[in-house]
């Protein structure tokens, strides 16, 4: 199948290398030329992971968003919710009848694109998916290396229009097994983890990041009084999630770090393997790490929103919005994804389900 991966990140560069040795055509794209100058000079990225090292050739590496997007089946986005407008724009001109848009993961990536998509004169219908993670626990070395130390077993993935869903499930699992169907693309948005995993690991670690030039948070970072707070935000987001009639499983977090309980996005024992290299032994600035802007302006703070729409508490959320806000200066809570900044808060929950299982049509009617 031809794929076209977009974006020069973790994700990005594991999925291009991933689903090119599953025999796929792909063709990465990214827009920073001079970062993606040796890929491009050599078309190919070096992997490591648990069978060595060693170079994949791609099918192309280019800057060119045109040349990556034509004729492709399905299109990975792995890049962070804070890039989704902007690259619908650019998309806009390119995209191709039918094609399919996976973003893992997506933060409701599928409503802000499709309706940014529309505002720039994109006449072509496709279907967006989202999950709730990357497909890859994976870390870039350099501009040429990746590592990927573990590779998702389960995706519960919605899609948008949800009344398509067969279409897009078709394609997409055959780049990506895993995928596991659920009910639309507030569903899948509802099963990012980001959200739930990194706010509490970021903010009750702030000290220790802001002193020691590396701090590993899901190792040392990783403490029961952090865990105990990860559960009091995951019962939030489940809460939600039951509130607007999604169904079990919802993937608990907790799920992630209990090696006996049931089998989470990465498999049993993942954090184990997570923590056993030294990948994510990294450097954060709080102010601007995707941790923040991505798991805490977008996914958190739609959380939160969300709760206040449905008239549900969600103080844990709420604090560490809160704190968040607090910690770089700026209100989150009215600058960042929320159903407000999305133009829903007026609808009904009715209203928003049917959105969900249209698509664009609303927006042509509304």
């Amino acid at each position: 199948m031809k794929i076209a991966v977009l974006g020069g990140g973790n994700g990005a560069y594991a999925a291009a290398v991933d689903l090119t040795e599953q025999g796929h055509e792909v063709r990465l794209w990214r827009r920073d030329k001079q970062a993606f100058q040796e890929v491009l000079n050599t078309q190919s990225i070096q992997l490591k992971d648990a069978k060595g090292i060693r170079d994949v050739s791609l099918k192309l590496a280019t800057p060119e968003l045109k040349s990556a997007i034509e004729g492709a089946k399905l299109i990975v986005i792995p890049l962070p919710a804070t890039t989704q407008q902007s690259l619908a724009k650019q998309l806009a001109p390119v995209l191709e009848e039918g094609q399919v848009i996976f973003l893992p993961p997506g933060t409701f990536g599928s409503y802000v694109m499709s309706k940014t998509l529309i505002e720039a004169g994109c006449k072509v219908n496709v279907l967006f998916a989202e999950t709730g993670t990357l497909p890859y626990l994976a870390r870039k070395y350099d501009e040429r290396t990746v590592s990927v130390s573990g590779r998702a077993t389960r995706l519960p993935t919605g899609v948008f229009p949800s009344d398509q869903s067969s279409k897009a499930f078709k394609i997409l699992q055959e780049a990506y097994p895993a995928v596991e169907p659920i009910e639309d693309a507030l569903d899948g948005a509802l099963m990012n983890a980001g959200p739930i995993i990194h706010p509490p690991l970021i903010l009750m670690n702030a000290g220790p990041i802001e002193h020691f030039d590396k701090w590993d948070i899901h190792d040392e970072g990783t403490q029961p009084a952090i865990r105990n707070v990860h559960k009091a935000l995951d019962a939030e987001r489940i809460k939600i999630r039951e509130a607007l009639g999604y169904k079990a499983p919802h993937f608990p977090l907790d799920d992630h770090y209990n090696s006996d309980g049931e089998e989470w996005m990465y498999g049993n024992g993942a954090h184990e393997k997570l923590v056993d290299g030294e990948d994510w032994f990294e450097p954060l600035e709080l102010k601007t790490h995707r941790y923040m802007r991505e798991d805490v302006a977008c996914g958190l703070a739609f959380l939160v929103s969300l709760g206040d729409w449905l008239n549900i508490p969600v103080p844990t959320a709420a604090g560490l919005l809160a704190i968040a806000s607090s910690v770089i200066g700026e209100n989150l809570r009215e600058t960042g994804r929320t159903i407000e900044s999305l133009g829903l808060a007026n609808k009904t929950k009715d209203k928003v389900q049917e959105l969900l299982r249209k698509g664009r049509v609303q927006y042509e009617v509304n």
